[in-house]
């Protein structure tokens, strides 16, 4: 067998497009948490603009789309949609408050009952080594659980 690199004649690459319910703002955060990023590190160029990164970025979070389907479908390799999802979460959860100053800033401000609670936010299913990773026993679903923390001050 044969391998080769060009396509036949009468194939063409297909890209899907589909709908992303997310709004404006958060679009424009995310890209101007990686301009400010992108300029911290002097960065010189990337191949997409960074609002065009936050989208794909977004999409892979959002719809848990295929890593590989959004890197095809926007002319770059896996490993880079990927190294701009882990790029993009550590600049989201560096912006994410530590517990211990949340909660130190709740005591500062007479708060009396601090709840934790969380719901689980159901995604794909995965294949391969990940498959069970993101399962929820108590849900019988796959996804991940998201926590919040809210007070109750004194009245």
């Amino acid at each position: 067998m044969t391998t080769t690199k060009e396509r036949t004649e009468d194939t063409f690459p297909l890209v899907y497009q589909c709908r992303l319910p997310l709004s404006t703002r958060t679009v424009n955060h995310v890209a101007d948490l990686l301009r400010r990023h992108l300029k911290a590190i002097r960065s010189r160029w990337r191949i997409l603009p960074p609002g065009k990164v936050a989208v794909i970025v977004l999409a892979v979070l959002r719809h848990d789309q295929r890593l590989a389907d959004m890197a095809g479908g926007n002319n770059v390799s896996e490993s880079t949609v990927r190294r701009w999802r882990d790029e993009l979460i550590a600049l989201l959860a560096a912006q994410a408050p530590r517990l211990d100053r949340a909660l130190k800033k709740v005591a500062r401000q007479g708060g009396e009952v601090v709840l934790i609670d969380g719901t689980l936010i159901r995604t794909q299913r995965r294949t391969g080594k990940a498959d069970r990773r993101n399962l929820s026993g108590k849900h019988r679903n796959h996804g991940l659980h998201f926590l919040a923390l809210t007070e109750r001050t004194a009245a």
